[in-house]
């Protein structure tokens, strides 16, 4: 046979494989692995414009994935710098459409941030007609303190190419926000 042995055939318009693990030390190998898995998405299932959710179970756990099929949309990369931080901060990210009355909320972050630094990159597609709102919620860890807490809502316009920037001052820190935009090559929006 010139040809490959097996036959491998896929019907779906997207693909989505998991391999998510739990760092238990320095070496690779000795993470604990939690999923191992595919979701398939096709345009007979997934319908655009409504979220779907899916629980993939692996032999640890189970992970509660959301997803939806969007049309026409690009990448938003969401990069996330706190300076100026006086004293503990509790941040929220979350992203949505402005039309969310269909849409659940994407929480990105929700943790405590105890210096200033960038956080890890966030990315989610949005469709190029649509305006992506961020919402930042911030409180003090430090319940004592005279800071209470603030929440922004800040909207962008996507783009096919090119970035974003914004900041928000507030009095326990500094909060700049940088979306880069990336369209997919090769697709007609």
């Amino acid at each position: 046979m010139t040809g490959p042995k097996r036959g491998i055939e896929m019907s779906s318009i997207v693909l989505i494989e998991f391999d998510m693990r739990i760092k238990t030390g320095i070496q690779e190998d000795n993470d604990l692995q939690l999923i191992d898995g595919a979701l398939v998405c096709s345009d007979g299932i997934y319908k655009p414009w409504k979220p779907i959710r899916e629980r993939i179970i692996g032999s640890s756990c189970a992970v509660d994935v959301t997803l939806a099929v969007l049309a026409h949309a690009v990448e938003a990369t969401i990069e996330v710098v706190v300076s100026e931080l006086q004293s503990g901060l509790g941040l929220s990210l979350s992203s949505f459409l402005d039309d969310m009355d269909a849409y659940e909320e994407i929480q990105l972050f929700d943790g405590i941030i105890a210096q200033s630094g960038p956080l890890r990159r966030f990315v989610v597609a949005v469709p190029i007609y649509k305006v992506m709102l961020l919402k930042v919620k911030v409180g003090n860890v430090f319940k004592h303190t005279q800071y209470g807490s603030a929440s922004r809502e800040i909207k962008f316009q996507p783009k096919l190419h090119g970035c974003t920037r914004r900041q928000i001052r507030l009095k326990v820190a500094t909060i700049s926000l940088k979306v880069t935009w990336s369209g997919v090559p090769g697709v007609a929006l």
